[in-house]
């Protein structure tokens, strides 16, 4: 009996080594997933600030003008030159006047009900750092802590749209 027990410790001790390789590929393959993520994401607004400029889109007189005094493009959207993103927050101001991946991270830290740490992945950091700047997150939990921030004393944050 004692051969069958020694053969099952050493077969555990070989799936045990064989998923910690595992884990270590996985863990390898998920920084260059962010990596190229994040290349990915300066080259498509690279591209679509030099189709705007291209166009021309900004170069036109707008009729319409955003709430924080921000003139939309032709398309409706936000000219991607001089453009503030995120707008500092402010009583009356909703989260949908956020990008969506923005209003997404409010969500996020709304539905954790607790602060949240970013992971190593600076474009998740920096969305995180603009939001928390621009008042509608906060880092009083401690550095790279990030929680939705109270408002006018009413506990109430703003909500994501």
């Amino acid at each position: 009996m004692g051969s069958l027990i020694d053969e099952l410790q050493r077969r555990e001790a070989a799936a045990r080594e064989e998923a910690e390789d595992l884990r270590g590929r996985i863990a390898q393959l998920a920084e260059r997933l962010a990596g190229v993520e994040e290349r990915l994401s300066r080259l498509v607004i690279t591209r679509e600030t030099v189709d705007e400029v291209l166009s021309g889109s900004g170069a036109e007189a707008s009729p319409a003008v955003m709430p924080d005094g921000v003139a939309p493009s032709r398309s409706g959207h936000l000219a991607a030159v001089g453009v503030l993103a995120v707008p500092p927050w402010r009583p009356g101001l909703e989260a949908t006047v956020l990008p969506e991946a923005y209003r997404d991270l409010l969500e996020v830290a709304e539905d954790a009900g607790r602060s949240l740490r970013a992971a190593t992945a600076e474009g998740l950091r920096s969305k995180l750092k603009r939001l928390a700047e621009r008042g509608w997150l906060t880092e009083e939990a401690g550095p790279g802590l990030f929680e939705l921030a109270a408002r006018n004393g009413t506990g109430q944050a703003a909500k994501p749209g």
